[in-house]
């Protein structure tokens, strides 16, 4: 998959693009050495921050130094998206 149109879809729809990184890929299993229950609890609770972990991964080999910060920036993304949802729903029940 190319690594231009994984950063399109992942812009909108995290998740799809983390789940056809996965299955038509082995990025995901190189960035998490194998293991699958964290990229699992990562697609379901941080979809930002794993498909950033496993682009970065992807395109540089390792994630060190100032690729934290696009990692941490998308862990705020997402922490954002959950507290607009829970903000959402105060107001419809308002």
């Amino acid at each position: 998959m190319c690594g231009c149109f994984a950063v399109a879809l992942g812009a909108f729809f995290p998740r799809v693009a983390l789940a056809l990184i996965w299955i038509f890929g082995d990025a995901v299993e190189r960035a998490f050495n194998g293991d699958w229950i964290v990229p699992l609890i990562g697609l379901l609770l941080l979809p930002y921050t794993t498909l950033t972990y496993v682009l970065f991964h992807w395109w540089l080999g390792e994630v060190t130094g100032f690729t934290w910060f696009f990692i941490v920036l998308a862990f705020f993304i997402d922490l954002g998206s959950y507290a607009s949802s829970a903000r959402a729903r105060s107001y419809q029940s308002a």
